[in-house]
C-alpha cells in the first residue's frame, strides 16, 4: 500500500476499539509500516494477540484511559459503534486532534470508486444483489465495510472497478470525507436512538451519504433526499408505484406484480428468488444503481432471478405440521419488523424482543397487532415491548428463546406462520443477531423431531 501524506508519524495515531474495524486499522498499519496506540474501555479486549503481531511495537490502554497519552496524538480513528461522548474523545476535541473514522482512512487510500449504501433495512441484501449484478454484468467489485470485510481490509486485495461498501449511521456519523460514484439511502425508521438520541441526529447522519456523491438513487417516499444531494446531479428513483419515465417501481397488470422501469416491465415478481414488498423495493434500489453505472440489464435481472437472499432475513428454516418457522433475526428494529409482518400472506404469531435501544414499541404494535394472532416476547426489553401490545393481541412472556419457540409450537394451528423478528439488539443474551438466529433455527429443528 502507497504511503500517504495523511498518513502521520508512528504514535500520532490513536486506534479507539480493538473489535473487528480496529483489527482491519491494525493490519492496514502495518501494510504501511506504521506504529499505532491502541485504546479499549474493556480491560480484556478481543483480538489483543493478534494486533500485537501486526504492531509488536504498539502502546496499549486498556478500562480507565490516562488523558496524557494525547500529548502527541494528530489523529485518532474511532471504531464505528463508540459513542462519541468519552473522556479521551472529549479532551481531543479541546485540543484540536481530527477524529476519523476507518472510511476515511479508506478513502485516503482508494484508488477505485465508491458506491455507498445505507438505510435502515436492507442494506446488506442490495449490497450483496448489487455485487452480484456487477458480476453477471463482468464488472469486477468488492463489497464490504458493515457486511463481511471491513473496509480497509478490502484495500488488501486486487484493486476493483468499484467498492461496493454498506454504511451505517454509525460509519457515516463519524466520516468527515466521502466521495461516492453513486450513494443510496434505501428507507428510514426510526433505529439506534439510544445512540444518536434523536430521530433527526439518526435521519442526518444517513442522508451525509448524498454529500459528496456524483450521482443519487433514492427512495420516493423520502423526499428530504433532496435537501441533501447537489440539485444538479443525475438521479434515479424507486418507489412501490408505478413510476415517471426512467424511475423504477411497481406495476400490477392481469393480476400479475412487476417490476419496472417507467412503463416498461422488467420481471414479474414471482420470477425473482427475494419474497415480500420490502424486497421488490431493495430490488429496484440495485437496478437503479446498476443502470447509473451502466449494469446491462439482462445481467441484472438474470442476478435477480439468482439471489434468494441472505440467512437470517426472512428466511424458512421449516415447516412442520402445516406451520412455517422463519428466521428474520436480522430484524433488529422496528421499521424492519413492520415490514417484515406485512409481508407474510397468513396469520402470525410473532416472537420478538432483546435490548430495544430506545424504539418506539408503540408504533410497532398500532402498525401490526391486525396481522399477527399473538406475540411471544422474552429478553431484556420484554416488559416494554409486552406493555404496548398487551391491550391490542394476546401476549406471552418467555424467559429465553427456546422457551419462546416452544410456546410458539404449542400455540400454532395449521396455516399459521411463527416469526421470530424481534425488534430488538440481541446482546443481551446472544453474541449477535447471527447467533440469536442460529439458536432460533436449532431449536425449531430439534423440537420439530
Amino acid at each position: 500500500v502507497a504511503t500517504n501524506k495523511n498518513d502521520l508519524n508512528s504514535f500520532e495515531n490513536l486506534v479507539f476499539g480493538l473489535g473487528e474495524t480496529g483489527m482491519s486499522i491494525a493490519r492496514y498499519f502495518n501494510r504501511k509500516k506504521i506504529n499505532a496506540i491502541y485504546i479499549d474501555t474493556r480491560r480484556e479486549p478481543p483480538n489483543l494477540s493478534e494486533i500485537k503481531e501486526c504492531d509488536p511495537n504498539a502502546k496499549f490502554f486498556f478500562g480507565d484511559i490516562p488523558l496524557d497519552i494525547l500529548d502527541n496524538v494528530r489523529r485518532i480513528i474511532v471504531s464505528p459503534g463508540l459513542v462519541l461522548d468519552h473522556p479521551i474523545l472529549n479532551k481531543a476535541v479541546e485540543l484540536g486532534i481530527n477524529i476519523v473514522s476507518d472510511i476515511d482512512l479508506f478513502i485516503e487510500s482508494s484508488q477505485a470508486e465508491v458506491i455507498a449504501i445505507t438505510g435502515s433495512n436492507g442494506k446488506s441484501t442490495v449490497t450483496t444483489l448489487l455485487g452480484l449484478m456487477c458480476n453477471h454484468s463482468g464488472k469486477k467489485v468488492l463489497t464490504g465495510a458493515n457486511l463481511g470485510c471491513p473496509a480497509l481490509d478490502l484495500l488488501a486485495q486486487d484493486q476493483p472497478e468499484y467498492y461496493i461498501l454498506e454504511l451505517s449511521s454509525f460509519h457515516l456519523h463519524k466520516t468527515k470525507y466521502l466521495p461516492t460514484r453513486v450513494s443510496v439511502v434505501l428507507n428510514l425508521s426510526a433505529d439506534h436512538l439510544d445512540w444518536h438520541n434523536t430521530e433527526k441526529h439518526y435521519f442526518e447522519a444517513k442522508y451525509s451519504v448524498y454529500s459528496n456523491a456524483k450521482m443519487a438513487v433514492y427512495n420516493r417516499t423520502l423526499p428530504d433526499s433532496f435537501n441533501y444531494f447537489h440539485e444538479n446531479i443525475p438521479s434515479l428513483s424507486f418507489g412501490s408505484e408505478i413510476p415517471e419515465t426512467g424511475h423504477y417501481g411497481i406495476l400490477i397488470r392481469d393480476g400479475s406484480k412487476f417490476l419496472v422501469k417507467g412503463e416498461d416491465a422488467l420481471i414479474k415478481t414471482s420470477e425473482i428468488g427475494l419474497v415480500g414488498d420490502h424486497n421488490y423495493l431493495n430490488a429496484l434500489a440495485a437496478l437503479a444503481i446498476g443502470d447509473m453505472i451502466g449494469l446491462d440489464q439482462s445481467s441484472m435481472l438474470d442476478a435477480l432471478r439468482k439471489f434468494t437472499g441472505l440467512p437470517h432475513r426472512m428466511q424458512l428454516v421449516g415447516n412442520f405440521n402445516s406451520v412455517d418457522y422463519i428466521n428474520d433475526s436480522k430484524g433488529t428494529n422496528v421499521g424492519a419488523v413492520i415490514a417484515s409482518v406485512q409481508s407474510m400472506a397468513g396469520p402470525v404469531i410473532l416472537i420478538a424482543g432483546g435490548q430495544g435501544k430506545g424504539a418506539n414499541f408503540k408504533y410497532l404494535a398500532e402498525s401490526i397487532h391486525k396481522e399477527i394472532r399473538s406475540i411471544i416476547i422474552f429478553g431484556q426489553d420484554a416488559p416494554l415491548i409486552a406493555k404496548e401490545f398487551e391491550n391490542l393481541v394476546t401476549v406471552y412472556l418467555a424467559n429465553d428463546l427456546k422457551q419462546a419457540v416452544t410456546k410458539a409450537r404449542d400455540i400454532a394451528i395449521k396455516g399459521d406462520s411463527v416469526l421470530l423478528s424481534p425488534a430488538c439488539a440481541s446482546f443481551d443474551q446472544f453474541d449477535n443477531y447471527m447467533h440469536r438466529g442460529d439458536v432460533f433455527s436449532s431449536v425449531v429443528k430439534t423440537l420439530m423431531t
